[in-house]
């Protein structure tokens, strides 16, 4: 295992403590994720539970407010549900479908990326030319086109309960391609270096060659996208789910709860879509200001 002093003593340590909007963006980012993760103990309600919504609490403002009423400290919606709770329980579900779907975007695109740079030919050309199909094509029509077919295909009554992993798949495939192509052109420039001849000559497997000696070189560029690309993934999972073809109102994400509040906008019911939106945003802010200062901190041309 690495221990703590050899990573206090990494130059990536040493450009991390001397970014001031790093720190931030990290101490606010583990904030927002503990405070998910951790939700069922601190929120007041579980908001997936019908039995604890008191429709005679319904419409209370926060708690500073004068009709404000505790433990509602962020008011409640039109359902008695407290504000506060459905925003760390929909906190979760946006980290979670962002992680997954960033995950097995990279799962596919450093697979696909090193096998077209590795062998190249016709297996290049077919890869990489679907590659720019999906790339001419907006990222979120491609999402929203999966995520309706997939819908359409599901049994009625595993449509909610599958709305997590049609997010994912449709995220997956729009994001994976900007994976590949990084991994393929990184893989053509390794491929031709003087280990990878010696290990050909050795008659060592190809895929041993590609796992073990590759891609390993390939990373940095990948770790700067994957950072930056979680945070792309959230605001696609939002943007579906306010648009209806997300999480449904039972399970509500970011987005879904941003769409339900901004019906009542300009009914003076303010805080059910501002709270969701600041949240949001802090959350997506911290992982691009991450996703910067990663990629300036792995640049060996700004050291």
């Amino acid at each position: 295992m690495i221990s703590l002093s050899l990573i206090r003593k990494s130059d990536l340590w040493y450009s991390f403590t001397r970014s001031r909007s790093a720190m931030v963006a990290a101490i606010v980012l583990a904030m927002l994720i503990l405070t998910a993760i951790f939700a069922p103990l601190i929120a007041p309600q579980n908001p997936y539970d019908p039995a604890q919504l008191d429709m005679w609490k319904s419409e209370l403002p926060p708690i500073w407010d004068q009709l404000g009423e505790w433990p509602y400290v962020l008011g409640t919606d039109t359902q008695g549900r407290d504000m506060l709770s459905a925003i760390l329980y929909g906190t979760r579900i946006s980290v979670v479908i962002g992680i997954a779907s960033v995950a097995l975007s990279l799962l596919v695109g450093l697979s696909l990326g090193l096998v077209a740079g590795y062998f190249g030919g016709v297996v290049d050309n077919l890869l990489m030319r679907f590659g720019d199909v999906l790339l001419s094509i907006p990222t979120i029509l491609i999402a929203i086109l999966v995520s309706t077919v997939v819908r359409q295909m599901l049994p009625p009554e595993l449509r909610d309960v599958g709305s997590s992993a049609v997010l994912v798949l449709a995220i997956t495939l729009s994001g994976w391609v900007q994976y590949a192509r990084t991994v393929r052109a990184q893989t053509i420039v390794e491929r031709s270096k003087e280990y990878v001849q010696a290990a050909r000559l050795l008659r060592v497997p190809a895929r041993r060659i590609m796992v073990r000696h590759i891609l390993p070189n390939t990373l940095t560029p990948i770790m700067v996208a994957a950072t930056l690309n979680f945070g792309m993934a959230i605001l696609t999972e939002a943007t579906l789910s306010f648009l209806g073809i997300g999480m449904p109102p039972g399970q509500p994400s970011l987005g879904t709860l941003i769409r339900i509040g901004n019906q009542f906008l300009f009914s003076g019911l303010w805080w059910i879509v501002l709270f969701p939106v600041l949240q949001l945003c802090l959350l997506v802010v911290s992982v691009n200001l991450l996703g910067d200062w990663l990629r300036d901190a792995l640049n060996p041309k700004l050291r």
